[in-house]
Order: structure tokens, then C-alpha cells, then sequence
């Protein structure tokens, strides 16, 4: 058939027919990523931001002259102002009753023996009432997910109430994308709570805990020996219930 009359019943250039009867196999159409709206715009509001860190998105809005949706404009200032905002290291948070329990990982740097011989270090779970400032921390066997709720389900039912939320940095099984995970969320679920997570790169949040932690590894650790996580469990409890 001449290739007049292909590109003919088919609609087609002579040329793309030509190319088409050229090629060794059948033609594809590749594409690349696809960019966003914001890639445009973005030097423009780096720039912004780095003269003022805190200017907000609908001013930023109106200085780029952007016309289309808010939303996707907010989520990418969102990710880029903490990149210009340094954390205050003055700020002082003051919470009320029953408000919020800082939580934390604290890794004492002292391998206890565990089941089947040999000695890790081991991630000890605390938490601290903001307001209140009660305290209690446990050993628990790793800091997956199931590891460290099972840890907050015991230190919650020992204290007999539960905050209304739970301050947390971006601990991975808790929130190490920036928001709770599945788990996360279903726990705090179950206990009609909130899991709140601290912003990136700004320890003075969780200042209470941070503090905590520091202070188990220079007047509990020193100078003990443990036989098992059960008995550091065992250690840490006396003396929390006798110094703090």
C-alpha cells in the first residue's frame, strides 16, 4: 500500500508515516516528570522569605502577583520558611493543667544483658507533664512502633490520667514525615488524645524532656550496674519515685 494512502485512512502526516515505516519497533511517547506551578515562582519567594522570614503566604501571594490556587502556594512556603526562620532560643511555652506530655527517646549509654547472652543499648521511653512536671520513664525492647506505644500505654496507666496531647518530635514510628502515622494516630485514637509533633529543627520545644533526659544520664546512670531491662525498669522507677 503507497504511503499516500495509509496516511490517508489513518489521518496521518506522510512523514510520521515514513518515520513510523523507518523505526525498528513500534513508536512511544516518553515524558518526563512533571514540574510544578510553584517551580516558576519559587527563587521569587526564597527571596522574600530570606528578607522576611515571616511574612505570610497572602502577602507573598500578592507580591508574586499569583493568581491560582492558595493551597498549593501554602504548602510550598510551609516547606520553605523554616529554612529562613531560626528557632528563638528564649522562648518559654507555659502550659495548662493536664495539657500535654512531652515524650522522648533516651539511649543510656550502658549495654544491658539481655535473653540469649551478649548486651545492647537499649531506647528508654520519657515522659514529662508540662505543667506538672511528673515524670516517668521505661526500657522498652526497641523504638518501633509497637515498642513505644506499649511504653506510653504503660507510663499512661501508671499515672492514672491522660494529657490531652502528646508532644513529640519527628521520632520515625511516631512522626517521621510530619505527621502521626497510622499507629500513632490510632492510639492516640483510642485514648481520645492528640499527638502533636514539634517543628523541625527546634529542640526548645520539647525543652522539659530534653532536660529530663540529660538529667537521668548524670544523677541516675552513673555509678549503677543492671542485670536485665526489668531491672533498669526496676532502678529507674525507685528513684523517680524517690527524687522526683
Amino acid at each position: 500500500m503507497p504511503i499516500k494512502e495509509i496516511a490517508r485512512r489513518l489521518g496521518l502526516a506522510r512523514n510520521t508515516v515514513r518515520a513510523a515505516l523507518r523505526a525498528d519497533a513500534p513508536p512511544s511517547r516518553e515524558r518526563g516528570p512533571r514540574g510544578s506551578l510553584m517551580d516558576a515562582v519559587e527563587p521569587r519567594i526564597r527571596s522574600l522569605l530570606a528578607e522576611h522570614p515571616r511574612m505570610p503566604a497572602t502577602v507573598i501571594a500578592e507580591r508574586i502577583g499569583w493568581t491560582r490556587s492558595l493551597t498549593i502556594l501554602k504548602d510550598r512556603v510551609r516547606e520553605l520558611r523554616p529554612l529562613f526562620v531560626p528557632p528563638d532560643p528564649a522562648d518559654r511555652i507555659e502550659y495548662q493543667p493536664g495539657e500535654v506530655a512531652q515524650c522522648d527517646l533516651w539511649f543510656p549509654p550502658a549495654p544491658i544483658p539481655v535473653a540469649g547472652g551478649g548486651a545492647r543499648v537499649l531506647p528508654v521511653l520519657a515522659m514529662t507533664c508540662g505543667y506538672s512536671r511528673v515524670t516517668d520513664a521505661v526500657m522498652i525492647p526497641s523504638r518501633k512502633a509497637g515498642d513505644i506505644l506499649a511504653g506510653m500505654w504503660e507510663i499512661i496507666g501508671g499515672w492514672g490520667r491522660c494529657p490531652r496531647n502528646l508532644l513529640w518530635d519527628r521520632e520515625s514510628a511516631i512522626g517521621g514525615r510530619g505527621r502521626p502515622t497510622v499507629e500513632a494516630t490510632a492510639f492516640a485514637g483510642t485514648l481520645g488524645v492528640r499527638i502533636k509533633l514539634a517543628p523541625a529543627r527546634d529542640p526548645e520545644t520539647k525543652g522539659l524532656i530534653e532536660r529530663r533526659n540529660g538529667y537521668f544520664e548524670t544523677s541516675f546512670l552513673p555509678g549503677r550496674g543492671f542485670v536485665s531491662p526489668f531491672d533498669f525498669n526496676a532502678q529507674i522507677e525507685a528513684w523517680l519515685t524517690s527524687v522526683i
